[in-house]
């Protein structure tokens, strides 16, 4: 990606992320997604903001855990990250005990997660009946008054 990452700094943004129901949740990192809003200049950027909340622990491990996945998003998002998307990233309590690579591997992971489920979403707006052509729907119930013999 020619460009490089925007950071979301406006509180409404990390909630609209949160509300967009696409997450990945590894051991180091959980992952959240969603499409830029319209009318934003985000449109060919990736803009990522990280929050850790204080059951990570006190304020230094929580500066420690956002700055090892600053470093991880810079590597993984730079060049794996889908143009137009806003991704926040959660630390988790296991961030600061997860090596450098296991902490990449884990946001390589969770990107390929979030990309699936858009991919699903995309299919069901696409039929939005619900009808994957298997017949006619099955309506679960049994026979009453036994087996027919």
């Amino acid at each position: 990606m020619a460009h490089g990452l925007v950071r979301l700094k406006v509180r409404a943004d990390f909630l609209r992320v949160a509300a967009g129901r696409r997450r990945a949740v590894r051991p180091g990192v959980m992952l959240q997604a969603a499409p830029c809003p319209a009318g934003t200049a985000g449109g060919e950027l990736v803009r990522v903001g990280f929050t850790a909340s204080r059951k990570v622990g006190n304020a230094v491990i929580r500066n420690r855990a956002k700055r090892r996945l600053r470093a991880a998003a810079a590597e993984v998002l730079a060049r794996a990250g889908r143009p137009g998307t806003d991704y926040v990233l959660v630390a988790r309590a296991g961030t600061g005990e997860r090596t450098y690579p296991e902490l990449v591997g884990d946001l390589e992971t969770a990107l390929r997660q979030i990309a699936r489920q858009g991919e699903r979403q995309m299919y069901r707006q696409a039929d939005p009946t619900g009808d994957r052509g298997g017949g006619e729907p099955r309506s679960g119930r049994v026979a009453e008054g036994g087996d027919d013999r």
